[in-house]
């Protein structure tokens, strides 16, 4: 069965730290970049972070960069978010989503139109 399934999140406080795991089976992991979105009350879908096939290429958007750090085990078909100096505005249900993608890409690119398959989303709070 292709899927991709979450872990992880949970309530933290400002400042604080936690880490998301997205664990795919029934499908080559290392022909898919898989990124990180995330949904907050109100708001629209948006890129958080980005990792490729291979892990060597990575993004991120603006408003996590140099807190957040993505990263996968091929070996484990696993990708990791962790997520450091937590904010309230990254308050959110978080969604790991996978995208067909040659292993020697030499870039990552994520897009949620063209992601084949989507995690179950997990909600982070952040709040005191």
């Amino acid at each position: 069965q292709l899927q991709l399934v979450q872990s992880g999140g949970g309530l933290v406080q400002p400042g604080g730290s936690l880490r998301l795991s997205c664990a795919a089976s029934g499908f080559t992991f290392n022909w898919y970049a898989i990124g990180w979105f995330r949904q907050a009350p109100g708001k629209e879908r948006e890129g958080v972070s980005c990792v490729s096939p291979s892990g060597r290429s990575t993004n991120y958007t603006d408003a996590v960069k140099g807190r957040f750090t993505i990263s996968r085990d091929n070996a484990k078909n696993t990708v990791y978010l962790q997520m450091n100096s937590l904010k309230p505005e990254d308050t959110a249900i978080y969604y790991c989503a996978a995208q067909l993608a040659p292993p020697t890409a030499p870039r990552a690119v994520c897009d949620m139109s063209s992601s084949a398959y989507w995690g179950q989303g997990t909600q982070v709070t952040v709040s005191s």
